[in-house]
């Protein structure tokens, strides 16, 4: 009976000590893994994400590329299996994309751009950084309607962050397009959605190229609101995104690893 309790115990000594071992391990690549972030000085600001690391992730010291995708209205709540209904998130398994992929599940009623949801995805996004082997030259942003309209205000609220965006149907404030004209964008809209007029995408692009910048605009002439399904189907999207560094925008002494404004809430 000793040996068979002395038997027991040790079994039991070494799983603890396994789960001790393995529990800031990253997660294993390939996979999509429910993670959660958690402002230590705001209860409120909280985020369940999708993370995906890449194969091959770990097998050597060099940093990868980051891409963080923000969904749409309808993907909103406590139910993360949501956030692959579109987007990255949807293929990233399948595909095996050759970057991190972080896809935060905004809460319910709260928009991407109001707190606490925003202060929320600063916080993610640092926490991200400090965990995994992330290149701070290739962060790149890019978000569907209600996201799309996130991505364009986080980048305009924190213009050296990001080596290149991408929104798709969001709406946006003409200003935004004049603090991110620097960066490099590809906007993509459906000429014939209901949801979120063209106009909103137009206008943006043309503020941006008013402040010298020089958007990558693409309309579908038979779209609708659907105008992420075809763009995030196509490869070239990710190469275009991930051949751009913030070395393309920025003198390295200006970059900074910190958002340079406080977040705002949103209308």
């Amino acid at each position: 009976m000793r040996v068979l309790n002395g038997l027991l115990l040790a079994g039991l000594m070494i799983f603890t000590l396994s789960d001790v071992l393995s529990a800031d391990q990253p997660p294993s690549p390939g996979a999509q893994v429910p993670q959660s972030y958690q402002s230590p000085d705001n209860p409120a600001e909280k985020l369940d994400y999708l993370l995906y690391l890449p194969e091959g992730y770990g097998r050597s010291k060099e940093p990868w590329p980051l891409v963080i995708f923000l969904h749409g209205s309808g993907e909103r709540g406590d139910n993360l299996q949501k956030v692959k209904k579109h987007g990255p998130p949807k293929l990233a398994e399948a595909e095996g994309f050759p970057f991190i992929l972080v896809s935060p599940q905004c809460p319910s009623d709260v928009r991407w751009r109001e707190a606490p949801a925003f202060p929320a995805l600063q916080g993610m996004l640092r926490e991200v950084k400090q965990r995994y082997s992330v290149d701070i030259d290739r962060i790149y942003l890019t978000g569907l309607s209600m996201g799309g309209q996130g991505t364009w205000y986080w980048a305009s609220q924190d213009p050296i962050r990001f080596a290149a965006i991408l929104p798709i149907c969001g709406r946006a404030e003409s200003e935004w397009g004049q603090k991110v004209a620097h960066l490099p964008t590809w906007v993509f809209h459906g000429a014939k959605d209901p949801t979120v007029p063209l106009s909103e995408s137009e206008a943006i692009v043309e503020a941006m190229k008013a402040a010298g910048g020089q958007p990558k605009f693409t309309i579908y002439p038979e779209a609708d609101h659907d105008s992420w399904t075809e763009t995030y189907s196509n490869l070239a999207v990710y190469d275009w995104l991930l051949n751009h560094t913030r070395d393309d925008h920025l003198d390295t002494a200006s970059k900074s690893p910190e958002p340079l404004t406080a977040p705002k809430p949103g209308k």
